[in-house]
């Protein structure tokens, strides 16, 4: 049982180091620059999204806010986006991927997408961090364009 168990493990890692890092699609520099101000907007809430791991490089995780899908993000990549006051449900995948955020004008809200690898796919963890854990994560990483 053993044996087999590590040559599972050995094929997936095979496979992940073959594919490459997973590619997304980056927003313009200038953009990138204004999201990593964290401004606030007192006429609505700000949302940051992000994935600062580099564990799961090959794989894109696709995202969706209240069901339409958002883009997929990569290695230490985040979305910014500007939401009106209500409920949203963040979702992606994995078991632990669904998160329900109450979003308030003026707020500004860091959601991690934590990466976990299981033996045959990966996953993801939606956590809601506090700020100055959002910041740093969001800093390492590039702004991806949102379609939302």
């Amino acid at each position: 049982m053993k044996v087999i168990l590590c040559r599972v493990v050995a094929f997936v890692l095979t496979a992940i180091f073959l594919t490459g890092c997973a590619s997304v699609n980056k927003a313009p520099a200038e953009q990138e620059l204004a999201a990593k101000k964290f401004a606030v907007d007192p006429s609505s809430a700000q949302l940051y999204i992000y994935r600062d791991q580099i564990l799961g490089a090959a794989i894109s995780m696709p995202v969706s806010v209240n069901g339409q899908v958002i883009g997929t993000t990569g290695p230490s990549s985040f979305f910014k986006l500007n939401l009106d006051e209500g409920t949203y449900t963040i979702t992606s995948q994995g078991d632990k991927s669904s998160l329900d955020l109450q979003a308030e004008a003026g707020s500004t809200y860091y959601v991690w997408q934590q990466v976990k690898m299981g033996l045959f796919a990966a996953g993801s963890k939606l956590q809601l961090v506090d700020e100055e854990t959002g910041q740093t994560g969001v800093a390492k990483s590039s702004l991806i364009e949102a379609s939302y």
